[in-house]
């Protein structure tokens, strides 16, 4: 049964339709950059993978300080941050609608359209370029929790928050303290997984020949990855996006402060210390066995929940940051902020542009240049790649101009 949020559930009305915050726009912005460089080791596909499938093994220092960093700061710590923005946004849409008069009824209607969308997007996408897309996933998460927490009040908001992370919780220790007892810990996982790269389907040197691949990984992850997330609690950033979203707490830092202050140092702390095993032990400097460094193994599995936390921070620091911005005198870095937030307006034709560019140029069908690169100079890449759609939104800005994408997804959503 839906329950209709009433007054005093809700935090501020949403703003005027015509005011935009900067930090929501600003932490897309950051968040494509993060995207573009945790996807950079699927690209690799010469290089050598180690126990976790994830990121190369080999290279010289440099590449090694890049997996590390890699590892610590990025790997399943920006998935979080995309979700926390999705909800957000998704929320943000809902309330700014139905202040200016809309049904909550068909504000949920043109939301449900809007993920229908995004997972024919996703799909699309999986099937052409890149097969770890994370639109189709998104977009069907969106379609679920969009139509049984949208309209919901904030006790059962709270509710379904703390029943997700008490699973996030129990999915992750169960398998260590069962292990443990077994006295079998070093054991646990499986290190003879196949490289993540190989879902890519990145060295297959025909794109026709490669579609097989791409659709099949494609499908597991919005039709199976998905659902299973949301059996296993892997909603409960996107509700505090809900949740966060009803207090305008991006749009309105100065009002939450101290919040945000506490969660992005603990929750930076907490995610970076909790994929440092994980790191030390790829790069060599901790001894553990294989199976342990294993997606499945005990530092993959404590490197992955910790990742809610630093995604988290990430969001507070930016909010911080935006904070600031708005307050400082104007000066310099203006141009550079505008251009970061106007990535940030344009988020979905960034997204997609970034395998318009990577797959020609890195796989074997294409270029190959994947098969000559190193994580160092992917990552060098990578962030040309990203700066390349950071010029482009720039130049949509000064025009007044949405993203492509952007444009047909509205027509969809407001049949107009």
């Amino acid at each position: 049964m839906t329950v209709e949020i009433t007054a005093n559930e809700t935090a501020t009305p949403a703003p005027p339709t015509g005011a935009r915050a900067l930090a929501p726009d600003l932490a897309r912005g950051l968040m494509l950059l993060l995207i573009v460089l945790s996807n950079t080791a699927f690209h690799l596909w010469k290089a050598e993978h180690g126990p976790s499938g994830w990121q190369p093994v080999d290279g010289g220092p440099l590449d090694h300080a890049v997996q590390f960093t890699m590892i610590t700061t990025l790997d399943m710590r920006v998935y979080p941050l995309f979700a926390f923005l999705f909800g957000y946004g998704m929320t943000q849409l809902f309330l700014r609608r139905t202040a200016t008069g809309a049904s909550a009824r068909g504000t949920v209607a043109v939301l449900r359209r809007r993920s229908l969308c995004l997972v024919v997007i996703g799909l699309a996408h999986a099937t052409l370029l890149m097969a770890g897309d994370i639109v189709g996933y998104y977009g069907l998460l969106s379609l679920a929790l969009g139509r049984l927490f949208l309209r919901r009040g904030d006790r059962a908001l709270k509710w379904w928050i703390g029943i997700g992370a008490a699973l996030l919780l129990f999915g992750a220790l169960q398998p260590i303290v069962s292990a443990w007892l077994n006295g079998g810990l070093g054991s646990l996982g499986d290190a003879g997984a196949e490289p993540g790269a190989d879902a890519y389907a990145a060295d297959d040197p025909s794109w026709l020949g490669s579609v097989g691949t791409r659709v099949e990984s494609g499908l597991f992850v919005t039709f199976v990855a998905a659902p299973l997330s949301l059996v296993g609690g892997g909603f409960t950033i996107f509700l505090l996006g809900f949740w966060a979203a009803r207090r305008r707490i991006l749009e309105e830092p100065g009002r939450h402060l101290p919040l945000l202050r506490r969660t992005a140092v603990i929750g930076i702390a907490i995610g970076w210390l909790g994929a440092l095993p994980a790191a030390l032990a790829h790069i060599g400097a901790l001894d553990v066995p294989d199976d342990a460094q294993s997606e499945s193994g005990v530092l993959g599995l404590v490197r992955d929940i910790t990742g809610n936390a630093a995604g988290l921070g990430y969001v507070a620091a930016i909010a911080l940051f935006a904070h600031w911005w708005v307050r400082r005198p104007a000066g310099r870095g203006a141009r550079a902020v505008t251009a970061l937030s106007a990535v940030g307006k344009r988020s979905l034709s960034c997204y997609l542009a970034h395998s318009l560019l990577f797959a020609p140029l890195l796989a074997a069908w294409g270029l190959g240049l994947g098969a000559h690169l190193t994580s160092a100079t992917m990552a060098l890449v990578a962030v040309a790649v990203w700066l390349v759609t950071v010029v482009g939104a720039y130049a949509l800005e000064r025009a007044g101009r949405r993203g492509p994408v952007e444009v047909v997804l509205r027509r969809v959503m407001y049949r107009a």
